[in-house]
């Protein structure tokens, strides 16, 4: 099968859309399909570039912030746009903007089956503008142009969670969806099957961790917040990893929790390479994830992966709570002090605790490897092409 994969920035860094773009593709190769991308350039020194390559798009005055967000948009190149489309037997879009809808109209025109794959909410862009209140009326007029420019072309959507299945449905999209993970490499877990020696120790530091980008959307703050209700809090040492626009604001608020005597240990921040990050989560009490506006969240998974013992947001626009196990393992989104409570219940319990990080390791790699994920999507483009 010759798969056309069309994105604006697929060698993004930083970026959990490119990220599970770059993944689906290496594994669907791996399958032995044909897969081409047409995409911005790669402006990693030295780094492979995609097949067709587009310029990339400069936006006026709001540059600065599309890249604080690890991303950069692409330009329309209509000659270039056919070859690709003209080579494919099905085209799959990661994204609804400007060089998708242009891609729709060439495969309308030339008759190509077009699939693909709700990676973003509008909450995802507008938190940048402010607080999400503001937006409620923008976000639903953007999810509406995104559902007939983009998706109701689309003969199949996949849809990575429940959350999103859901909300899809309630906004009337007319293209049949489907509920298939982004997924995850397997992976070994390198935390030891025994807890390390002191492991019951009262004195030692707890290792909570937050992976992710420092962004609004993330919403670390309450994170921060939960440090003052949590009778723990003199023993934790928080542990951050990642960077994005938020990142000065977050360091100083974090700082100030130390130097105003809330926590005994300064919160330590990491920008880590891959084995960094497993080496962070296998060392990790608890993970936390505070995600509000959140698809599926590929940072927690991995996390999750090296049995770190998960404490997730539970929200109107996060689907990551559906890895949690346990009521245990999830709290109210922005609600500082009922994630007080529940670290405070894994903290108290360390055998449960370990117990519970290698129940949630298995039911990651059991439920969620890639490869079943690639599978379906297989599926999924024979059914588009067929029925095309």
């Amino acid at each position: 099968m010759k798969i056309l994969f069309v994105v604006n920035n697929f060698y993004a860094t930083g970026n959990g859309l490119s990220a599970s773009a770059r993944r689906t593709v290496e594994y669907l190769e791996k399958a032995g399909h044909e897969v081409r991308v047409i995409s911005g350039p790669n402006n990693n020194p030295g780094g492979v570039q995609p097949f067709y390559v587009l310029e990339n798009y400069t936006f006026p005055f709001v540059q600065y912030i599309i890249s604080a967000h690890g991303y950069q948009f692409a330009q329309s190149n209509l000659p270039l746009m056919e070859e690709a489309a003209k080579w494919a037997d099905v085209i799959h879009l990661e994204e609804p903007f400007v060089i998708e809808d242009r891609m729709i109209k060439i495969c309308e025109r030339l008759g190509k089956p077009i699939t693909g794959t709700y990676h973003l909410h509008p909450e995802n862009i507008t938190s940048s503008l402010g607080p999400m209140r503001f937006w409620k009326g923008l976000n639903r007029k953007i999810l509406r142009s995104w559902r007939d420019l983009t998706f109701n072309h689309c003969s199949y959507v996949q849809c990575p969670t429940e959350n999103v299945l859901d909300r899809l449905r309630r906004y009337h999209f007319q293209s049949k969806l489907e509920l298939i993970s982004n997924g995850l490499i397997v992976e070994d877990c390198i935390r030891p099957a025994t807890p390390p020696a002191n492991y019951l120790d009262p004195e030692r530091p707890l290792k909570v961790v937050y992976i992710g980008r420092l962004s609004l959307e993330k919403d670390q703050d309450t994170l921060l917040d939960s440090m003052k209700y949590c009778s723990f809090a003199k023993r934790i040492q928080l542990q951050f990893a990642g960077q994005g626009p938020s990142a000065k604001r977050i360091k100083k608020k974090a700082h100030k929790l130390f130097t105003d005597g809330i926590l005994a240990y300064d919160p330590e921040f990491y920008f880590l390479d891959k084995a960094g990050l497993k080496k962070l989560a296998a060392e990790a009490d608890i993970c936390v994830h505070c995600a509000i506006i959140e698809v599926e969240g590929l940072s927690i998974m991995e996390a999750i992966q090296q049995a770190a013992c998960p404490i997730i947001a539970e929200g109107r626009y996060t689907g990551t709570s559906q890895f949690a196990l346990s009521r245990k393992n999830i709290f109210p989104e922005r609600n500082p002090e009922a994630l007080a409570h529940r670290m405070e219940y894994w903290l108290e319990r360390p055998e449960q605790r370990w117990k519970s990080g290698f129940e949630h390791a298995k039911n990651m790699r059991e439920n969620y490897d890639i490869t079943k994920s690639v599978d379906k999507l297989v599926e999924m483009f024979k059914k588009a092409i067929e029925e095309n």
